[in-house]
Formats: C-alpha cells, structure tokens, sequence
C-alpha cells in the first residue's frame, strides 16, 4: 500500500472579504485536510489541478511531507469569500477561476487505504469520476462542490443532480448544516444525517458552527468546538472531516474520532490558517472531558 490517504480536489487561490476588507490564501480542503492528516502520521498524497504559475500554492503541503501530484491547468480555481463583519456563518462565495473536472486520467499510479474528495466548486467532479476514484477503493467526499450550483458567479448551495447514483460509491460522507438541509428538505440536523446515510454512505459527518454530528453504525455521536475566541473560520469543516478520517483510520471508533475531530477544530478555530498546534494540546482538551 502507497498511502494511507489519497485526497482528491482543487486548491483554492482563495480571498476572504470580512467587513470590507480582503486577503487572500490558500484553501480547500487538499490545503488543511492534507496538513491535518499529515500531522496525524499518515502517509498522504494530493492529487489537484492548478495553474504551473500557481504551484506556490503547494508549497505547504510539500513543506509537510505530502506527496503531490499536480494536473497543470490553464487557471486555478479560486473562489471569494464575502463575509459580513458581524456572522461569519452569513457567507457569500463566487467563482473566480476554475481549474476544470477531473478526469480518470489524471489519477496517480498509487494505491491508498482511503480515497477522499474534496469537493470545493462547481463541476470539480462529476460521476464518471467518483465512479473511478470507488473502482479504486473505500471513498471519502466532501459533497460542498457537489451541492453547489453556479448562478452567474456566485456559487449558491442548491442540491445535487446525481445524488441519487452517487451516494451508494461513498463510505465516508461530509456536509454541514446548509448542505444537509438543501439535500434532504430537513431542518432536523440528526434526522438529515440519518436520511443521507439510508441513501448510502457508512458514515456521515456533519459540521456546523457549535460542533460536529455523527451517524454511524446507527448512532448518533455530538461533540462541541469550544474555541475561546473565533479567528480560524476558513477550513473549519475540511479540517474537522481531516482529522475524524485521520482519527479512524488510526483505530478510534466514530464517538472517539468525533471528540478527536471537535478538539483539534477547536484549536484551529484559535488561529487563522490551517491547523498548527501541537497534538499534544489536542489531548489537553480531551482529557478536560
């Protein structure tokens, strides 16, 4: 086995305008996810699509030891965050570039025990991909990029045409509250994992501002974030659904992984970027439980 995590998806030439005022970064979930599972101990490769100018983006990711296999493109994608000063759960986002779907093509000769994709935008994937990527082995996805639908530029969370066909490929399914809503017609976040799950997927995941729900194994597992002040709101739900795959592969069971999973994000909520702290403070906040 080459790695222990295969994660699929674009990087985000990414800016975020809070209040009016703007900066730029990179995301996605290939950016925090791979730095996350990274810093758990496992073997990690990222398969992306970017512009050859663009390869800077990557630089973090190669700096942790991830091993990357870039598709050079014409752009890469980007995608604006609009944030009111006050709400950060008010977002709007618009495309700014987009680096095209994958094709079966471009996946790496490497097998891996978990394929996660981490869908960001519109397009990114379709099903003859996620059909690939399931022929492979056990699937991971992010359905954010899925759920999405392009209105002029703005990328509006709006259901998902190939649901249907594409929830039996997945194992490990990733929403958050809106998404889970505009997938399932629920308000009742524990009734919406429960509906997805029926229609396929193992595990589901569900992120939201005060913490992480999850359906597996017909159980509901809550755990709270507990930040003590919100500065790291970008990539909350990529490193919560990181560290809980991370934390299963490892061994934990899902109730163990979900606590896992809502420390470290507490921690990353702290600071902006990507998660940084030492593990070692992870188990600080699971052992005050």
């Amino acid at each position: 086995m080459d790695l222990d995590v295969l994660l699929i998806g674009h990087v985000d030439k990414g800016r975020v305008v809070i209040g009016g005022k703007a900066q730029t970064f990179a995301g996605g979930a290939v950016h925090y996810g791979g730095i996350v599972l990274r810093r758990l101990g496992l073997r990690v490769g990222v398969l992306t699509r970017l512009a050859k100018s663009d390869v800077e983006l990557l630089a973090d990711l190669e700096r942790e030891g991830v091993r990357l296999f870039p598709i050079f493109t014409e752009e890469t994608t980007a995608i604006e965050n609009v944030i009111p000063a006050q709400g950060l759960e008010q977002r709007r986002c618009f495309r700014r570039g987009f680096a095209g779907t994958f094709r079966a093509a471009d996946l790496p000769v490497v097998s891996a025990r978990l394929y996660y994709l981490g869908t960001i935008i519109t397009g990114e994937i379709d099903l003859a991909f996620l059909r690939a990527v399931a022929e492979r082995g056990p699937v991971a996805l992010d359905a954010q990029g899925c759920a999405r639908k392009l209105v002029g530029d703005e990328l509006v969370t709006d259901g998902w045409e190939w649901m249907e066909e594409g929830l039996p490929l997945v194992r490990y399914l990733k929403v958050d509250d809106q998404e889970a809503r505009a997938l399932t017609g629920l308000f009742d976040l524990e009734k919406a994992v429960i509906e997805l799950a029926q229609r396929g997927p193992a595990e589901v995941v569900l992120t939201y501002k005060d913490g992480v729900l999850v359906y597996a194994e017909g159980e509901i597992h809550a755990a709270p974030f507990r930040p003590r002040l919100l500065v790291g709101r970008t990539g909350r739900g990529d490193t919560c659904f990181s560290a809980y795959l991370g934390r299963r592969l490892l061994g934990d069971s899902p109730a163990q992984a979900a606590k896992f999973a809502a420390a470290l994000t507490t921690l990353k909520l702290e600071q902006p970027g990507p998660f940084r702290a030492p593990l070692e403070e992870v188990y600080r906040l699971l052992a005050q439980d």
